[in-house]
């Protein structure tokens, strides 16, 4: 049921297949032994009792005032965390203790429409279209003098790493991607999948809809809590892990940027004409020759063994899949995640 032409859209597709899992929940330990220990810190962690990611801040960068966690040493090699949709900064709630202890700067920004981070201006237009986002965290980097960093993320995150990685590929020491190459292809997502595969997008046909947009706007956290659980079945995240991060919800632009984010994608909103030609060449589905990891979960469903994708790397690569663990991969594997990093610091070294 996979289109490999549109392989942007695996996580849209996988959805349905997770319907069908019935292995039970295994344990980040198990996890972690299956990719296997590399920590250069030698430090375990114990998944839902780090309370705090680091010191917020924020910065003007670009259109907006972000905000963002930072922790480790200032002067260590950055690393840049991007959280998805309808996610937040403390997806990485576990992983940034792992990376500061091993030496990393550690930035993790809220996403346009996300927590702390606000637009400079009223009249800005609230776009949620790809090559924005990517543009904000090259904005950001350029406002805290980041002239390289590692890029890792999952979802939008993933999708806005592979961005930069294309475009801006000076500015990426090394990339992890969950659930692999995201890019979106305006024209691709116009076919039609089988029913199935489209079921998986049922959200998105209900933001197409003004009565999508008024939903989402009053009941964003009932919403939220739907897609985590959809997206990761087997996580038992508890009532306290989900409110600190649906907080970032509260956002007044939220609502419009992820609207507009779906809309885009199906071609039912303009993007702004400053991104054209970033847009154009994103569509030629470039080839990403940046130091990458990328991992797979369940969420990915048949896509999970990375092989419609493989091809679009052509640096240094490797492809590992996580059995058990949904989408929210840093938050349901951190240490696995944060191996990851280690690894593809390695490739550049």
């Amino acid at each position: 049921m996979y289109d490999k032409i549109q392989c942007n859209r695996r996580h849209f597709l996988a959805m349905a297949a997770m319907n069908f899992a019935a292995a039970e929940f295994a344990t980040i330990g198990l996890a972690v032994a299956q990719v296997g220990n590399k920590n250069p810190a030698n430090t375990t962690i114990s998944t839902g009792t780090n309370i705090s990611i680091g010191t917020l801040k924020k910065i003007n960068a670009g259109v907006l005032e972000t905000g963002y966690a930072e922790s480790g040493p200032a002067s260590g090699p950055a690393v840049i965390l991007l959280h998805g949709w309808p996610y937040d900064i403390y997806s990485y709630i576990d992983v940034v203790p792992l990376l500061a202890s091993a030496g990393y700067r550690v930035i993790v920004p809220y996403l346009r429409g996300y927590g702390t981070t606000r637009f400079l201006t009223d009249d800005t237009f609230r776009n949620g279209q790809q090559a924005a986002l990517a543009a904000d965290i090259i904005a950001l980097m350029d406002a805290l003098g980041i002239q390289k960093a590692i890029i890792a993320g999952f979802d939008w995150g993933a999708r806005t790493a592979n961005i930069m990685a294309a475009l801006w590929p000076e500015r990426c020491k090394g990339m992890v991607s969950v659930s692999g190459y995201l890019i979106v292809n305006l024209e691709a997502n116009k076919k039609p999948l089988p029913p199935q595969a489209e079921l998986g997008w049922w959200y998105q046909y209900y933001f197409a809809t003004e009565r999508g947009r008024t939903g989402y706007d009053q009941n964003r956290k009932a919403f939220a809590k739907l897609i985590w659980k959809s997206a990761s079945p087997k996580w038992n995240f508890d009532d306290a892990t989900f409110d600190r991060s649906a907080a970032a919800f509260n956002n007044p632009d939220h609502v419009g940027i992820v609207i507009h984010n779906y809309r885009w994608r199906l071609s039912l909103a303009a993007g702004e004409s400053q991104y054209d030609e970033m847009e154009k060449k994103l569509a030629l589905r470039p080839i990403i020759a940046v130091p990458t990891i990328t991992i797979a979960s369940d969420f990915d469903g048949t896509a999970a063994d990375g092989k419609a994708y493989t091809g679009l790397f052509a640096g240094k690569y490797s492809h590992q899949v996580l059995k058990d663990i949904g989408h929210n991969v840093p938050q349901e594997a951190p240490q696995v995640f944060a191996q990851a990093i280690f690894e593809v610091d390695s490739y550049s070294k």
